[in-house]
This record gives C-alpha cells, structure tokens and sequence, in this order.
C-alpha cells in the first residue's frame, strides 16, 4: 500500500548483503600470470569485508558507533541518518501489529473536520473573529491526517503524507524555546531569573516597573503578563478577557510569574529577544544548532510576518512567530517533527553530540508554579495536578506520567515517552480523540 493512501505502511528494516564474490573468482582464468593478483585480493575483501546496512536484529544494533548506510548506532542507541530512517516491523520492536493498525485506523476515522485550507479556516475560526485578527503570516493547505510510531528508535508504523510541509500551530513554540535553550547553553543568556529586557539594545519594550520585571522564565512559561503591543497586535487583543470589548484593553494586570496566560503577543516578544541575542536569524540558528546535527530535511521554514522586519547589526532580519494565531510559524513535515520529538527522547543527544543540554531539558520539564501542567513552552507535562474545577487528573489519562507533548492547533502532536521508548507524531487529529488514539499505542506494546 502506498504512503499516502491512508492505510498503515510497515516495513523491515536493514538490506541485502552484496553477494558473494567468490563464484566470479572461480569463473576466472588461473593462468599463473593473474594468480598473485587475485589472491592479494581476496586477503583484501576478507579482510575488509561488504559493506552493510544495519541489520533488523538486536545484535546488529548492539554493536558499537557503527556508520552505515541506514543510520548509526551509538553504544546499542540507533540514530537515524539524514533522509535515512530505518523501519523495523512492529512486531521486532515488541510491538502487536494489528493493535498498532487498529490504534492508527482510530486515529483517521478521527480527523479534524476543519477546512484544510488553513487561511480559510483561520477566517472561520476564533482567531479570525478576536480583534486585531487579521492574518499577516502565510499559511498552507494542509494534507490529510498523517503520522509516525517510532519504538526504540526505529519506524515501525507511518502512514499518511508524512513528508507534506505544513503549518504546526503552536508547535512553533517548543523549537522557540529550543534555540533559547541553546542561547542559554553557549552562556549567550547568564540566568533565566535575569531581566529579558537587559538583553534588548532599547528597554522600550520593557519600560515601567510592570514590564520592567519581566525575565526569561516568566517568558518561557507564559506567565509574565506582558503589556503592549507588537507587530500591530495588542497583548489585550489574544483570547480577550472581560464582560465587555469595552473591557479588553483594561484588564487588570497580574504580578510577574503569578498568573499563567496563553498569549501568542508574548509569545512573539520572546521570539525577538532571542533574535536580539543571537544576532542572527532563529531559523539560520535552528539550522546549524539543532536541525541539521539531527539530520533534518532541506524542506522546514520558519516564518514571521510580513510586518515583523528589523534591523540587526545592518541586516534587515525577519523576526519569526511562536506559532500561526496570524499565520507564520513552523512549516515541516511529519518525519522531522518525529526527529525533533526523538531528540528529547535521547535527552538532547544525536550520536556523540549533546544537541542541547540535559540541565535545560530538566528545567523544560519542571512544572510551572502557575501551571503545573506546563513547563518550558510548549512542554504539555502529564502529572496529575487540581484542575480549575478541582478534578485531579492527567492531561493525556492513559499516558505514563513522565510523558510529554509539544501541542499545536489542528491538532498537531509530538508525543515523547520515555518508559515506553516511544515517539508519536500525528497531524490533524480531533483533540477529544488523542487520550483514546495514545491508548491504543500504549496497548499495542506487548508486556
């Protein structure tokens, strides 16, 4: 069945290996004249032996920082090479392969009804109707449900049109506050606790003692109640709150770090601050610091919004978006979210490279004291916390409690479990139906 028809695709890894080269050599002349020659080189292919893809078997991926063509493996861990992703069947992977389709058939049947045509739907939507909705980002028309299970490192379900470049939403943030992550690794940011406005080369946006003591935590955990405006959009004007329009712009403020506010103005300041201390486009960052040591395609974007321009160091620089509330943000494909989500699966590490740190993946999967269901954006946490309503519960109820997911509209979802050995990418799936569909994965996984 063919990738994009909408029926599960399994496959087994590993190759052939090239044929043996003694039947020609027996085929030859034994004319004394060539007899040294072909045994100099038959020490030499004994010697070297053919060249091999990584096998399906536990043994072959078990030996050491073996390079193949297929992908590589580090002290037993299989990484993928770029383009190059090994499939093993599911069963290989102590998986059940007709739970595994049933779970992906369940995923299908519930696909958002929403238009796939994005800028229509954006129209349609609640973002479209809040003031100041208007979209200045591009959008695409996105492709059908689609998705990968990835076990231990290995494919082992993919169905859909995975390598279709589309809009993530929100996504957006988790690679946001990667390259800020990666800022903080290099020593480019001195503490989170610090002042985000130190780092900007006017305070403007951070003047008075409101905005004044916002920091990078208060950012990164969308609790900093930010007041202003950007990019033509008011802080007031996303997800407005008050009985009233009247009452949007009035909203009573809360102390920094108090309150947790979803807030994609915010989410776009942060955007800029870290531009301003890269001094280098986000996405060129993104580039060289986490996706092409990962073996990501040619084909992601990052985009901002046709108003978003600055100027750094001479350069007119586009300041990319968190997300897509007004178009813009992360355009990938499935495949490359899948290796994104695995690279925190291996807690930060490809190869023999630390991508980014374990001290900054810890603190991105600490609960936030005014949401403990959500560290780091766009970190969704699964420990069980008191809801508004006092219900205590999971986000994700039959997920292991460790587990994490990056979330964006759609739904997109990168899910990262670490008891299970398991990342799940699945795009454009009814929100109400990712706990069932995560729980039919969980149940295919043999005991």
């Amino acid at each position: 069945m063919g990738d994009g028809d909408g029926c599960l695709v399994m496959r087994s890894g590993g190759g052939e290996l090239p044929g043996s080269r003694w039947g020609e050599m027996a085929n030859m002349k034994t004319s004394s004249w060539i007899s040294w020659r072909l045994l100099v080189l038959l020490v030499l292919v004994l010697s070297v032996g053919p060249t091999q893809t990584l096998a399906t078997s536990a043994a072959a991926t078990s030996t050491a920082a073996t390079l193949t063509t297929t992908g590589v493996a580090q002290g037993g861990t299989y990484f993928p090479e770029r383009l190059a992703w090994v499939t093993h069947a599911p069963e290989d992977e102590g998986m059940d392969p007709a739970l595994l389709e049933q779970a992906i058939t369940y995923a299908i049947a519930n696909e958002s009804a929403a238009p796939k045509d994005l800028a229509l739907n954006h129209e349609l939507s609640s973002f479209g109707r809040e003031p100041f909705g208007r979209r200045i980002g591009p959008t695409t028309v996105r492709a059908p449900l689609n998705g990968l299970v990835v076990k231990n490192g290995y494919i082992v379900a993919e169905w859909g049109d995975t390598e279709k470049v589309d809009m993530t939403f929100s996504v957006t943030k988790s690679f946001l506050s990667t390259v800020v992550g990666v800022a903080w690794d290099r020593g480019l940011i001195g503490d989170l606790n610090d002042p985000a406005g130190d780092y900007m080369p006017e305070r403007t946006l951070f003047e008075g003692p409101h905005n004044g003591k916002i920091t990078w935590d208060h950012l990164l955990r969308q609790t900093s109640d930010w007041q202003g405006t950007l990019w033509e959009k008011p802080d007031w004007a996303d997800r407005p709150e008050g009985e009233t329009p009247a009452d949007y712009p009035n909203r009573p403020l809360s102390e920094p770090g108090t309150r947790y506010k979803y807030n994609d103005v915010r989410v776009n300041l942060l955007a800029l601050v870290a531009l301003n201390v890269w001094r280098d486009p986000l996405p060129r960052v993104l580039r060289d610091e986490v996706m092409n040591p990962i073996g990501a395609s040619n084909t992601w974007r990052w985009h901002g919004y046709e108003n978003s321009w600055v100027m750094i160091d001479g350069m007119k620089v586009q300041s990319v978006s968190g997300g897509g509330h007004w178009g813009g943000g992360m355009f990938i494909n499935a495949k490359d979210l899948a290796r994104f989500g695995y690279l925190f699966l291996r807690d930060g590490n490809w190869v023999d490279q630390q991508v980014i740190s374990e001290d900054w993946i810890e603190m991105a999967r600490a609960p936030g004291s005014a949401n403990p269901g959500y560290g780091f954006m766009n970190w969704f946490l699964n420990e069980p916390y008191a809801r508004g309503n006092g219900e205590v519960r999971k986000a994700i109820p039959a997920a292991p409690a460790t587990a994490v997911t990056f979330r964006g509209a759609g739904s997109n979802i990168v899910y990262i479990d670490w008891e299970n050995d398991l990342v799940v990418v699945v795009r454009w799936i009814n929100g109400r139906a990712l706990n069932e569909f995560i729980a039919q994965v969980l149940a295919a996984i043999e005991r």
